[in-house]
């Protein structure tokens, strides 16, 4: 008996174009087959991790070097500013003053010939007027570290007490301002450029 629309009962059934057996399988894949495409093998699971590992891995050494050179960039205007205030501190007492034989600088106090805290939140004042050299002496930023250094004396200097020396510390070895920074100041003052500190940045006077 033909049904409605003019197709058999067989001819409905498979009126799509697939048999029964075939419509179980259109996408490709026998029962068996995919029963046994729900995940991923171990292998796969093992390469994925390796990828994600490793663009972990560039993404974590990108973002410390970008932030170790962002320090370096704040050390170098660290003691530009310093430099600014050394060079105040000269007008006012016709000389710089001197260091404290560990860094520090000699010249805070009501005589300006007290130690210099980094970092102080007193900051830098030295005269009878408390004139205020920096609000707060800039210090490395990995203080715990390390910090800036201070050189300078009338004895030390081949200049007496008309130059200085401040260093910082950079962590990126290969900046370029490192090697203009000793050729134009040089060793002196008690700091001397050495094969134990290449990556020193060095100020001093004009």
């Amino acid at each position: 008996m033909r049904l409605k629309k003019g197709f058999t009962f067989e001819e409905r059934k498979t009126r799509r174009g697939f048999t029964f057996e075939e419509r179980k399988t259109r996408r490709g894949f026998t029962f068996e087959e995919r029963k046994t495409r729900k995940g991923f093998t171990l292998i796969e699971l093992l390469v994925v991790i390796s990828i994600i590992g490793m663009l972990t891995a560039l993404i974590v050494v990108n973002f410390n070097s970008a932030r170790a050179r962002a320090r370096d960039v704040q050390r170098k205007s660290d003691l530009n500013q310093i430099k600014k205030a050394l060079r105040m501190y000269y007008n006012d007492h016709n000389s710089y003053p001197a260091d404290d034989g560990s860094g520090k600088i000699l010249g805070c106090g009501a005589d300006g010939t007290t130690v210099c805290a980094w970092d102080s939140a007193s900051g830098w004042t030295a005269g009878s007027d408390g004139m205020v050299y920096m609000r707060i002496l800039s210090q490395d930023p990995l203080y715990d570290d390390q910090n800036y250094s201070y050189y300078a004396g009338a004895l030390s200097c081949s200049e007496g007490t008309n130059d200085f020396r401040l260093v910082a510390v950079l962590e990126n070895k290969s900046d370029a301002d490192i090697g203009k920074s000793h050729t134009r100041c040089g060793d002196d003052c008690g700091f001397t450029w050495n094969t134990d500190n290449q990556n020193q940045y060095v100020v001093c006077a004009d």
